[in-house]
């Protein structure tokens, strides 16, 4: 083969092998073959050459590579960053290509923990020790606590025996247990020159001596600048969505109080509007009931209702049901205990200066200074909020300025009510027609039936009586006055005397705080009715008085053959009927001798042989007959005080058939 011919055949060799980018020792052996196939001289040195030109050409060539691969994985990242969602997956993609392109056994990620004071493994890729990943780092400890010191690079071809890093036992410990030898690092810098921070170190290791070159280091130096880029967007991103987040709560709260403040305004002048037209306590209550969809009741100082419940339209109730004067218990009693717990409430409102929750319902006082009024009561609103609740207590406050209203007008009517009782009381008969058409102008029918009241109380206490008279009658068309040391009530009510007269004694105790002993008569109807059924109610109040039943209330006729003493009428048919009814009734129907058997026993004076010998029969019948009778009236019908009654009632009929 000619000799140039030999020599372009080795230089084409070169580019082949330079095409198919064969390793570097398959260059040298183009010019071994050429020296084997007996080229010399010139030509041989121009093989050498080519080869030598041909190794730079293949450097080159890997040097580029290797770039547009770095240049790849960093335009990859920054794409990474551009569609950031999740910061985690972003640090293990920047992670792991960091280890790809550096080709190191593994890859590293440390940030700072500034509670702590330390660095922390945030992200690892190709570690397998568990001591190494949970490995933490105090500024200036190690490599890494060097990195995060200085804002340098810094790299080890065997960090086991370096000298240049502060090495403890836990970090060497960690480092042992991976197995790692080089070791290199840089820092996550945020900004740049004396003013860039530190946020964090990006390492890559190998568990063999390695030396890393100038360009490894400024690879992995631009990988950590993309990973600051995006810990600090992601952190950006999160203080937005922390200010949009906050910002949103503070509109929602903006237009909740707005809302709350055009409803307080709406509320206020609904309210003003009521009282300046001269609205009432329950047309409050109404409006109170619409505005809060609930049910509202009005109660007095004592716990008894003033108003109707108002039902709204989140209430349980159907509007404009009335509901009794005397409030009835949620267990079924009279409501005495309740009401007692309803003005332990209202106290508990007054003292902390709120609306308070009892039995399900809220509760707020109704204060004129620091005077009880009444209380306002909410139910159906378990869940009353922080502008609902405020509305609530300032509606107590309207209600407040409507009973001090009522009651002023009450006391100046009371008294000139009071005037007309007095004139009623002390001369009926002068001028009747006078005396019914002065109460037709005040508001009274002295000719329709009254019931009359007397209550009286111990003398040191006897000021607060008039008072508290006025306030038991508050809401209704009853009225009362002071009269000879007690005090005169005419209540609005269809109750029994008797029945009155205990319900006013109970609340009037609880108004005064002192005993107070209340007698009732009636219903009269007329000056002169009215006057005698006050004598008579006077006269059961010292029998009250008498019989040590202080404190309580009662009239004529509960009071026995005291009753036909005191009463005005003297009803002896009822009291004879009332006392001797059920065996007198038992003769009727069975036609025995019980009423004169009984008659015969008493007459005899218990005796019952010579009850039998008047009665002209065995004494074992006069036993059988004491039987019957004790088995209709009771087992204590031989008791002194029933005895006594039973005597007077056989002597009273006795009477009355002769």
């Amino acid at each position: 083969m000619p000799k140039n011919t030999s020599v372009a055949a080795h230089l084409r060799r070169l580019l082949d092998l330079l095409a198919s980018g064969a390793p570097a020792e398959d260059f040298g052996a183009v010019a071994t073959e050429a020296r084997r196939g007996g080229v010399g001289g010139d030509d041989l040195a121009e093989i050498e050459q080519a080869t030598q030109a041909a190794l730079r050409v293949r450097g080159a060539l890997r040097q580029h590579q290797r770039r547009e691969a770095e240049l790849t994985a960093l335009f990859d990242t920054a794409g990474d960053l551009a569609a950031l969602r999740d910061l985690d997956a972003v640090l293990r993609s920047i992670v792991r290509r960091a280890r790809m392109l550096l080709g190191t056994d593994t890859a590293y990620l440390t940030l700072p923990d500034e509670e702590a004071g330390d660095t922390f493994m945030r992200v690892t890729d190709g570690s397998v020790s568990e001591l190494f990943q949970n490995l933490r780092l105090q500024l200036g400890e190690g490599l890494g606590g060097l990195v995060a010191q200085t804002a340098r690079p810094y790299a080890t071809p065997d960090y086991r025996t370096d000298e240049r890093f502060h090495h403890t036992h836990s970090i060497d410990a960690g480092v042992l247990d991976e197995g790692l030898v080089a070791i290199l690092g840089v820092p996550l810098l945020l900004g740049s020159g004396s003013g860039g921070k530190v946020i964090g170190a990006l390492f890559a290791a190998d568990r063999t001596p390695r030396t890393f070159s100038p360009d490894e280091v400024a690879l992995l130096c631009s990988l950590a600048n993309h990973a600051a880029i995006a810990i600090d967007t992601a952190k950006a991103m999160t203080d937005a969505r922390v200010a949009l987040a906050e910002l949103a709560e503070a509109n929602a709260v903006i237009r909740e109080r707005s809302a709350a403040m055009q409803r307080a305004e709406e509320s206020h002048d609904r309210l003003s509007d009521l009282v300046l037209r001269g609205g009432d306590v329950a047309d409050v209550a109404a409006a109170v009931a619409d505005l809060l969809e609930g049910d509202v009741t009005v109660f007095d100082a004592g716990g008894w209702p003033l108003t109707p419940t108002a039902h709204g339209a989140g209430g349980t109730g159907t509007s404009g049901t009335d509901e009794p004067k005397g409030f009835v218990g949620t267990d079924g009693t009279d409501g005495t205990d309740d009401a007692a717990a309803l003005v332990r409430a209202a106290e508990e409102s007054r003292a902390t200066a709120h609306a308070v929750v009892h039995d399900g319902r809220w509760v707020c006082a109704v204060l004129a200074g620091q005077e009880m009024l009444g209380s306002l009561v909410l139910s159906g609103r378990p869940d009353l909020d922080g502008p609902d609740r405020r509305l609530f207590e300032r509606s107590s406050v309207v209600t407040s300025l409507l009973l001090l209203l009522r009651r002023s007008v009450a006391e100046a009517e009371n008294r000139v009510r009071g005037d007309l009782i007095t004139d009623l009381l002390t001369a009926p008969d002068r001028d009747p027609a006078g005396l019914v058409a002065r109460g037709r102008n005040l508001g009274i029918d002295l000719n329709r039936p009254h019931l009359v009241l007397v209550a009286s109380t111990d003398a040191d206490v006897r000021d607060r009586l008039a008072g508290a008279a006025v306030q038991y009658l508050f809401g209704g068309d009853g009225v009362s006055a002071e009269h000879a040391g007690t005090v005169m009530l005419v209540p609005d009510s269809g109750a029994t005397p008797g029945d009155a007269a205990c319900a006013a004694a109970e609340q009037l105790t609880h108004l005064v705080g002192a005993p107070v002993t209340v007698a009732g008569a009636g219903p009269a109807a007329g000056p002169r009715a009215l006057a005698d059924a006050h004598a008579e109610a006077t006269r059961c109040l010292q029998a009250l008085t008498v019989l040590g039943r202080r404190g309580a209330g009662g009239s004529a006729g509960e009071l026995g053959f005291l009753g036909v003493l005191l009463g005005e009428d003297h009803d002896v048919e009822g009291f004879v009927t009332a006392t001797l009814g059920p065996l007198l009734e038992y003769d009727d129907r069975r036609g025995t001798q019980l009423v004169r058997t009984l008659a015969a026993y008493f007459g005899c004076g218990g005796s019952l042989t010579r009850a039998k010998e008047e009665l002209h029969v065995h004494i074992n019948t006069v036993v059988q007959r004491l039987d019957r009778i004790q088995a209709i009236l009771g087992p204590d019908w031989n008791s002194p005080e029933n005895a006594l009654e039973l005597q007077l009632a056989l002597r009273l009929r006795l009477l009355s058939l002769s």
